[in-house]
């Protein structure tokens, strides 16, 4: 098809260009006909341009623009001059094109919704049409800051060293906690590759190979149950050293968060971060990512309360559990059915009941106070900090649960009380160190890895292993922004006996370890180095960076909560003679029932 090709993009005209002839190309964001003027805001990537069509001096183009609706493809043509009514919203607003030739490239039928402004949309509908939903300037800024991480991260590993190496889609099922995705062989009937959860054991591989500085911006994929930051594909910063340690990890990655903070959000940002122990993290903030932009800190009250006759209080403690509580300042206003509705929400994190007390008119109010004395009271208020029209909230249960419980409750009250919302322009950056080893199943006495089983124990708990395992802290490192964890990485075992020690503690035979990953343990034994590495969410980092709140926003084509893509209709059925092809059958019986 013959049109005429752009001279500028609709973002880029201001008044020194003036009496310029120029061509731009777009979409018709919104067409007015006034009858002696026709206006058309014309859209592109870049921005909008007003168009204007004078009906008396053009009356050609005048019939092209009566056709004209939203989301129209032109060519227009037409010199630029001053707006007599300017529109300081946008930055072509003292500008117009008075149009000399306009060309329909294509036309529109109506869209589903609105494409501009910032009209509410069900997320389905936007998700089934998601080539108009991605149009809309909301998602294309996410799109650019994307693009503009990606430009960045390539920058900066390339200006530190790093060789930038593809490692495979295509490979063993290795499970690493999460389900793998599964992909049958044609050519090995009834054998099956993986999608990789992560380049883990390759980046490790790879630095046995001696190329000791390696990154990647790589595809993830875990076959898991959903969450609202969650998806079944993901986005990974790779990031793996030899010869280094933590502080190296480290370092490095502070000064990645600085430069991107700077070129995405103008924003200088200081290191070092700082830092907390797993422990000190969860007994202050319930949290092993806390946000650390407001404070309400947890309180343990067990010392006050180890002699309480309070039979909840003392069956905790008897069995070395956690009784503490997080102060919600100005909350003692909260009705009894708003109380109800925080502990309707703590159930979610496996709460039996909550309790709590109010100081009201400097009189404490409270369904437990019976049952504590003054003495209690008293030390609960003044560890608590406890003023007039305070709300204090209690969790007893164990050490991991009672802790979690409240830091939820947190970050709940935060949310309610508009602490998140006054804080959305402000950064907290911190790195969460010193987690255990081995984290306890909570259906079952077995352990598993907290990170992933390559993780390298502390050098003071490698005595540990042999005595008390499940006490080793681990060379790990968690970078956490604003409550989200947006990295992830450790020191790794470099030595091949430390490793299958770490495999059998979890329960692996000699055989199931050689089974599962006998190529890593071949690769220790020839000379591998001391090494580790990180492991950036790049999807959970544009989300901070673009202010989101649901990370299907800050990707192009995301699945729904559920893992389905409702633009194409994935997953979906295939032929007989596909699943033939690839030697397998389905148990259509429990299809149907599932």
């Amino acid at each position: 098809m013959n049109f005429n090709k752009r001279t500028h993009n609709c973002g880029e005209l201001r008044i020194n260009e003036a009496g310029q002839n120029v061509v731009l190309n777009g979409w018709a964001n919104v067409a007015r006909d006034l009858g002696n003027l026709i206006f058309i805001d014309l859209r592109d990537r870049w921005g909008i341009t007003q168009i204007v069509i004078e009906p008396d001096s053009n009356p050609e183009a005048a019939k092209i623009g009566q056709q004209i609706r939203s989301e129209f493809v032109l060519s227009v043509s037409g010199i630029v001059r001053k707006r007599e009514n300017p529109n300081d919203k946008i930055p072509t607003g003292l500008i117009e094109i008075l149009i000399s030739e306009i060309q329909i490239l294509n036309q529109s039928e109506l869209p589903p919704f609105h494409i501009t402004g910032d009209s509410e949309v069900g997320e389905d509908l936007r998700l089934k049409y998601r080539f108009l939903d991605l149009r809309r300037q909301r998602l294309q800024n996410n799109m650019l800051v994307r693009s503009k991480l990606y430009q960045i991260t390539h920058s900066y590993f390339y200006d530190n060293d790093f060789i930038e190496i593809e490692t495979p889609v295509l490979m063993k099922s290795t499970p690493e906690g999460a389900r793998d995705f599964l992909v049958p062989s044609r050519l090995h009937k009834g054998n099956f590759y993986a999608l990789p959860q992560s380049p883990q054991i390759f980046k490790q591989i790879l630095m046995v190979s001696g190329y000791e500085r390696y990154m990647q911006i790589v595809k993830c994929f875990r076959d898991e149950d959903l969450r609202s930051d969650r998806q079944p594909e993901f986005t990974q910063i790779d990031v793996e050293m030899s010869f280094v340690n933590q502080d190296d990890i480290i370092e490095l990655t502070e000064g990645f968060i600085k430069r991107i903070w700077k070129e995405i959000l103008n924003v200088d940002i200081t290191a070092p971060f700082q830092r907390l122990s797993y422990k000190d993290a969860m007994e202050n903030y319930g949290s092993d990512k806390p946000d650390l932009r407001f404070d309400m800190k947890i309180k343990s009250i067990n010392e006050i309360v180890a002699n309480s006759e309070f039979k909840v209080f003392k069956d905790i403690l008897e069995s070395d559990g956690q009784i503490a509580l997080i102060n919600a300042k100005g909350c003692a206003s909260y009705s009894r059915k708003q109380i109800d509705e925080l502990t309707n929400f703590a159930k979610k994190y496996g709460a039996k009941g909550l309790a709590w007390i109010k100081l009201i008119d400097g009189e404490i109010k409270s369904p437990i106070a019976k049952f504590l004395t003054e003495k209690e009271l008293k030390e609960i208020s003044e560890i608590a900090n406890l003023e007039e029209g305070d709300l204090l909230l209690i969790s007893s249960d164990t050490w991991n649960k009672s802790l979690t419980i409240l830091g939820a409750l947190r970050l709940e009250i935060a949310k309610k009380q508009g602490i998140l919302e006054k804080a959305k322009n402000n950064y907290s950056f911190l790195w969460v160190v010193d987690f255990p080893l081995f984290e306890k199943a909570e259906d079952s006495d077995e352990y598993y890895s907290m990170h992933h089983p390559f993780t390298s124990p502390k050098t003071d708990s490698l005595d540990m292993l042999e005595k008390d395992p499940y006490s080793a802290n681990a060379i790990a490192h968690d970078l956490v922004i604003n409550g989200h964890e947006v990295g992830g990485g450790s020191i790794r075992i470099h030595d091949k006996s430390i490793q299958e020690k770490m495999f059998k503690l979890l329960g692996l035979s000699d055989e199931e370890a050689n089974e599962k990953f006998g190529f890593l343990l071949d690769a220790l034994k020839y000379g591998a180095p001391p090494h580790g590495g990180i492991a950036f969410g790049l999807d959970r980092l544009v989300m901070i960076l673009t202010g989101i709140d649901n990370i299907r926003d800050v990707i192009a084509f995301p699945k729904t909560t559920t893992g389905a893509s409702l633009m194409e209709g994935s997953p979906s059925n295939v032929s007989e003679s596909q699943l033939s092809e690839l030697g397998l059958k389905l148990d259509l019986k429990k299809s149907a029932d599932s």
